[in-house]
C-alpha cells in the first residue's frame, strides 16, 4: 500500500470527525430533550424508537446503494446529510430552548421534524460505518492481514475515545447553558464538513484499488438507487411493481446473510445488543436510584471505557498468535463470566441495593474488554470471509439485527420500568449474552472441528491412551479370549 501513513491519517481524521460528531450529537439530543420535555420520558421514547426503527426498515436499502455506487460518492454523501440533519436538528432544539413562536404553533410538529431528521442522522450514520469499516478498510489493506487488523484497532480506538469524550464535553456545556450546548454542537458540524468531506478525497485519491468500481452489477429491483421508471398505459409509473421487487430483493438479501459462512459469528455478535449491562440511559437511571450520583457513575464509564481501549491493544496480539475465531471464544467466554459474577452478586444482595448495584457493576465492567474484543474478532472474520459485491448489503442487514435487538433492550426496560424491576431486563441481557456464547460455539465448532485446542503433547498422550484402550478391547472381544 503506498503512501501508508498519508492513507491512515487522512482515514483517521475522517472516522474521528464522523464519530465525534455522531457521539455528541447522539448524547446531547437525549440532554436536550430531557430540558425542553421535562418530567416526561414520552418524547425521547418515541425519539429512540424512530430513529431505531428508520435503521431496521432502510439498511437494507443503504447496503445495496454501497454495493452499487461509487464508493467516494457514497461516503461523501454520508457526510453531507449527516451534518445537514444535524445542523437542522440544532436549530430546532435553540428554537424551543428560546421558546420561539413558531414552535409553539407546530406543538408536537416539533418532535416529529426531530424525529425525522434523526433518522437521516442515523441512516447516514449506518452508511459511513458501513462503507468505511466493513469495504475502505478492507480495499485499503489488501492481502496485508497485519495492516488490516492495525487499521481495525485503532478505528476502534477512535470509537471508544468520542464515546467517553464526546458525551462527557457536551454535558459540560451543557450543565452551564443548553443554549451554548446547541451553539458548540451546530458549530462543530458545520466547521467539520470541509476537513472530513477532503481527508476522505484524500484517501481515495492515495488508493487507486478504492477507484475500480463494485464488482456486483446494479440491481434492477432497486426502485430508490438503479433502472429507468416502468410506465403503464396512463403514462403512470408503475411503482407497485418495483416496490414489490425492492421487497423481495430485501427478502433476498436477509436470505444470502443467513445462510452465508459467516452468518453464526455475525449474528451472534448481534444478539449482544439486547443488554442493558452497560453505562447507557437505562442503567445509569437504575444506578441513581440506587444511590449513586453522576461522580461515582463518571468513574465506573471512565473505568469501564479505559478498559474497553485496553482490548484493542491485546486483540490484535491474541489474533495474531491464535487466529480471529480462537480470540473470539476467548472474549465472549470472559465477558459471559463477568457478566455471571456480577449478576449473581446483584441478585444475592437485591436486600442491599448499593452492594447489588456495586457487584453489577464491576461484573459489567470487568465485562467490556471481553465485549470489544469479541467484536473486533468477529470484525476481522467478517471482513476476511464476506465476498466485496456484497459487503454492503452483508453488513447493513447486520446492522438491521443490531438495531432489532437494541430496541428489544430498550422495549424491556418500558415494560418493568420500576427501579425494583431492573432485574429482569439484567437477566435477559444476559441470557442475550450466553446465547450469543453458545452460538459462537458452534460457528468455533463447525470450522475448527472444536471447541478447546489442548496442547500437543497433551493431545498425543490422548491419542496414545485412546489407542491402548481400542486395542485393548479389540483383544478382549477376540475369539481366544470368549
Amino acid at each position: 500500500m503506498a503512501n501508508t501513513s498519508s492513507v491512515k491519517i487522512s482515514l483517521y481524521i475522517s472516522h474521528f470527525l464522523s464519530t465525534w460528531n455522531s457521539r455528541v450529537f447522539e448524547f446531547s439530543a437525549v440532554l436536550y430533550l430531557a430540558t425542553i420535555y421535562p418530567g416526561t420520558l414520552l418524547p425521547m421514547s418515541i425519539y429512540a424508537l424512530t430513529r431505531a426503527g428508520s435503521a431496521i426498515i432502510f439498511s437494507p436499502v443503504i447496503g445495496r446503494y454501497i454495493d452499487t455506487a461509487n464508493r467516494l460518492h457514497v461516503v461523501r454523501l454520508s457526510i453531507v446529510l449527516q451534518r445537514l440533519a444535524v445542523a437542522v436538528s440544532c436549530i430546532v432544539f435553540w428554537s424551543l430552548v428560546a421558546d420561539w413562536r413558531w414552535t409553539r404553533v407546530l406543538g408536537s410538529g416539533n418532535l416529529i421534524i426531530l424525529a425525522i431528521l434523526a433518522c437521516v442522522e442515523k441512516l447516514c450514520s449506518i452508511m459511513n460505518l458501513v462503507s468505511v469499516e466493513k469495504d475502505w478498510v478492507v480495499v485499503i489493506a489488501g492481502e496485508n492481514e497485519g495492516v488490516l487488523t492495525t487499521l481495525n484497532a485503532q478505528m476502534r480506538r477512535i470509537d471508544l475515545i468520542c464515546k467517553l469524550a464526546g458525551p462527557f464535553a457536551i454535558a459540560i456545556i451543557e450543565s452551564y447553558s443548553i443554549k451554548v450546548a446547541v451553539l458548540v454542537n451546530l458549530g462543530m458540524n458545520l466547521a467539520s464538513v470541509a476537513v472530513e468531506y477532503y481527508a476522505i478525497a484524500k484517501v481515495y485519491s492515495i488508493v487507486p484499488a478504492l477507484q475500480d468500481l463494485n464488482t456486483s452489477s446494479p440491481n434492477d429491483n432497486n426502485i430508490f438507487l438503479t433502472g429507468e421508471p416502468e410506465f403503464l398505459e396512463g403514462g403512470n409509473i408503475c411503482y407497485y411493481d418495483r416496490l414489490i421487487n425492492s421487497i423481495n430483493s430485501t427478502l433476498h438479501e436477509f436470505n444470502v446473510y443467513f445462510h452465508h459462512q459467516a452468518f453464526r459469528a455475525s449474528f451472534s455478535n448481534s444478539l449482544l445488543y439486547f443488554t442493558v449491562l452497560s453505562f447507557a440511559g437505562q442503567m445509569v437511571t437504575y444506578l441513581l436510584s440506587a444511590g449513586y450520583n453522576s461522580l461515582h457513575i463518571a468513574i465506573a464509564r471512565t473505568f469501564s471505557v479505559t478498559l474497553e481501549i485496553s482490548a484493542t491493544w491485546f486483540t490484535p496480539f491474541l489474533m495474531s498468535r491464535i487466529t480471529p475465531i480462537r480470540t473470539g471464544i476467548w472474549f465472549i467466554n470472559w465477558q459471559i463470566m463477568c457478566l455471571v459474577a456480577g449478576v449473581s452478586c446483584f441478585w444475592l444482595a437485591s436486600s442491599k441495593p448499593f452492594v447489588a448495584a456495586a457487584g453489577l457493576v464491576a461484573g459489567t465492567i470487568l465485562s467490556r474488554a471481553g465485549l470489544w474484543g469479541f467484536d473486533l474478532s468477529v470484525q476481522v472474520i467478517i471482513q476476511k470471509e464476506v465476498e466485496a459485491e456484497i459487503r454492503g448489503s452483508f453488513s447493513s442487514v447486520e446492522a438491521v439485527w443490531q438495531n432489532m435487538f437494541e430496541l428489544c433492550a430498550f422495549t424491556s426496560t418500558i415494560i418493568f420500568s420500576k427501579p425494583e424491576q431492573f432485574r429482569w431486563p439484567v437477566m435477559m441481557s444476559l441470557l442475550a449474552v450466553s446465547l450469543a456464547g453458545m452460538l459462537y460455539a458452534s460457528f468455533v465448532r463447525l470450522r475448527r472441528g472444536h471447541l478447546l485446542h489442548l496442547p500437543l503433547c497433551i493431545e498425543r498422550n490422548l491419542k496414545k491412551m485412546l489407542g491402548d484402550v481400542l486395542s485393548y478391547e479389540r483383544i478382549m472381544q477376540s475369539p481366544t479370549n470368549v
